[in-house]
Formats: structure tokens, C-alpha cells, sequence
């Protein structure tokens, strides 16, 4: 006790020592350099102020970790450096990828950009419905966890020359994950309102006037389960070309049958780890094989191109090597809702793909 009462007299361990001892019954503190460990019995709202605090310890320059060791609970607070966001690293690659997705839309309204290249203003049009289908995916993912008080960057976009001119657009999330609970609304969050805009984008696409293409490189989409549901009601002109908004639409929705795969650290393995706990660890690790399985199935036997599960497979294979970080409380499992959400998720992922999403 006499080294507990020593150890409080430190003004930045009394500090940390009275926002933990509500939730946490503190019986002794040990330091080693910056680190700091309160040993106790964590109380029955402890999953609460792990939630709630986590931002805030974070603010303050440290990060809150909760292990049970040798028959003991730990809380360890240590210092964290909060990483100054370099902004116009974000604004550059958003304003590059406003580029190459111009140059791809031109291409797909029928432009030659590098013979005319003042007639590449005229895949303007995809450029808004494409950004704006990334943006509200990472958007989702961002405004969510700033929620749960997680330190997170703002969406970084990727120029890429692909057929669509990017790879994409990811945030980083930095420090611990407060919850489960946590977790599953951040990894939710951004397939759901991506697809929500993927389905408007899609419909202003289809609502739009055919388009008589010239020249350009044409795909073959496969039209997914969802994309098809919405042409019962704004019917396809098959003798043109799909409208690119309306091809927007599409990829959003290849997007986010991709990003739900329940693996490594895309958001279908946040959403899946939030709802199995480690169990999820065992599909996580088995499914970049099937997914190679799959793509070998759909080349081989169904004498089709099933080389995007091959690659989608052999990248989530490192991923799924590396693990999933357990959130700071993994105790408290998700309620009902939040369960039925995420078999929800699930299955309109499966309506966003097909076999064979695409040939060029």
C-alpha cells in the first residue's frame, strides 16, 4: 500500500489514476520509462469507460491497453505521439485522381484524350459519380469513428491507371479501437453508405440518355443480382453502351462486395471480427484460399476469367497472416441489432458480385 501511496504522489499517475479508479480498482502501479501499469479488478462499467476514454487518454498523448496476464488484469497507459497529418498529401492525390478518372471517363464516353486532349473535360461526369461513390464510402468510415472518439486521417485517394483511373481511397486509423462495438460501426459504416450511394448514382445512370460509343475500350460487365433488381424499374438500353454514371454505380457496388470479403483487415474482417470475436480468425485465415479455389473453379471448369479471386486471394493471404488488432474492450459481444446488421451487410455484398465481374 505504501508503494501505491508513493506512486500517486507522482502528479501524472494521480492525474490517470483518478479517471481509472471509477471503473477500475486499482490495488498497484508499476512504471517502467513512460509506460505505466495500474494492476486491479476492472468493475462491471468498465466497458463503458474503456469506450468513452479511449479518445480522450488519446488526446492527451496516451493509448489504454487492457491485458489479463498471469491471473491479473493490467492496464497499461502508455505515451503515444499523435502523427501531424500532412494535408496536402490528401488534396494532391484527391486532385491526381480527379485526373485519371477524367481521362477514363473520356475514354468511355468515346474520347481520344491524346489526340484531343481538350475533349477530356468530357468525363467530367464520371469523375463526380466515381469520387463521389469513394468519398461517401471513406466518408462513412471517417464521421463513425471520430464518433467513437478514434484517432482517424482523412481519406487518401489513389490514382491508378486501372478502368476505372484509380485503386480506391483509404483513411488510416491510428491508436487503440475503443470497443467492439466500436469496431463493427466503423467497419459498416462505409460499405453501407457507399452502397446507398452506389444505388442512387447507379439509378441517375440509367435514368440518363443512351450512349452511342465510337471507338474506346469496351467491358463486358456481369450485372450483379442488385444492379439487375434496379433495371426492372429503369431498364437498360441493351443496344447502347452503359451510361458511365451508371458504370460508377456499378463499380461502387464491386467495391463493396470486395471490401466485405470477411477477411484480414478489410471491413468485412472488422465487421466479422466484431461479431465472432478471435473465432473470426479461423475464417479470416481460410478464406484467401477458397477465394483461389474459386477463381481456378470459375477458369478452369467454367472456361471463364477467374483471375480477380486469384488475386484478390493471394493478397488477402498477407493480410490474414498479419491478424486482426483486438479492440481495447473485447469483452462486452455485440447486441442483436448490431448482429442482424451485420448478417445483413453480408448478404447485400453477395447481391453487389457476380462470377465474372467484368471482361475487357
Amino acid at each position: 500500500m505504501n508503494t501505491l501511496l508513493h506512486k500517486l504522489e507522482d502528479p501524472v499517475i494521480s492525474e490517470l489514476a483518478e479517471k481509472i479508479t471509477p471503473f477500475f480498482s486499482i490495488y498497484d502501479i508499476q512504471q517502467q520509462d513512460s509506460t505505466i501499469y495500474f494492476f486491479g479488478i476492472p468493475k462491471e462499467d468498465f466497458g463503458n469507460f474503456a469506450q468513452q476514454s479511449a479518445g480522450v487518454f488519446f488526446e492527451k498523448g496516451y493509448q489504454l491497453d487492457l491485458k489479463y496476464e498471469l491471473g491479473e488484469h493490467v492496464l497499461i497507459v502508455s505515451p503515444f505521439e499523435p502523427v501531424k497529418e500532412k494535408r496536402w498529401i490528401n488534396v494532391v492525390l484527391a486532385l491526381a485522381t480527379v485526373f485519371t478518372t477524367m481521362v477514363v471517363g473520356s475514354l468511355l464516353f468515346g474520347v481520344d484524350p491524346v489526340s484531343n486532349p481538350s475533349q477530356v473535360l468530357k468525363g467530367i461526369p464520371f469523375t463526380i459519380a466515381i469520387m463521389t461513390v469513394l468519398g461517401s464510402h471513406e466518408a462513412g468510415h471517417y464521421i463513425v469513428a471520430k464518433k467513437h472518439g478514434m484517432n482517424t486521417s482523412l481519406p487518401y485517394f489513389i490514382p491508378f491507371p486501372s478502368m476505372i483511373g484509380t485503386m480506391g481511397a483509404v483513411i488510416k486509423h491510428r491508436g487503440p479501437i475503443p470497443s467492439r462495438k466500436a469496431l463493427f460501426d466503423v467497419g459498416v459504416s462505409g460499405p453501407l453508405i457507399g452502397l446507398i450511394v452506389s444505388v442512387i448514382v447507379t439509378v441517375i445512370g440509367l435514368m440518363l440518355p443512351p450512349l452511342v460509343v465510337n471507338g474506346g475500350f469496351q467491358v463486358e460487365l456481369g450485372i450483379p443480382p442488385l444492379f439487375e433488381f434496379i433495371t426492372r424499374f429503369i431498364p437498360m438500353n441493351e443496344s447502347a453502351a452503359l451510361h458511365p454514371v451508371a458504370f460508377a454505380g456499378w463499380v461502387g457496388m464491386l467495391i463493396t462486395a470486395l471490401n466485405l470479403i470477411p477477411a484480414g483487415q478489410l471491413d468485412g474482417g472488422h465487421i466479422l471480427r466484431a461479431m465472432l470475436g478471435e473465432k473470426a480468425s479461423r475464417i479470416s485465415t481460410v478464406l484467401p484460399f477458397m477465394l483461389i479455389s474459386l477463381g481456378f473453379y470459375v477458369t478452369y471448369f467454367k472456361g471463364q476469367d477467374g483471375f480477380i479471386w486469384v488475386f484478390w486471394g493471394l493478397i488477402l493471404s498477407f493480410f490474414a497472416a498479419a491478424g486482426h488488432p483486438a479492440p481495447l474492450n473485447d469483452e462486452i459481444p455485440l447486441g442483436k441489432g448490431r448482429m442482424m446488421l451485420g448478417v445483413m451487410t453480408f448478404v447485400l455484398g453477395l447481391l453487389c458480385i457476380t462470377l465474372v465481374p467484368f471482361k475487357i
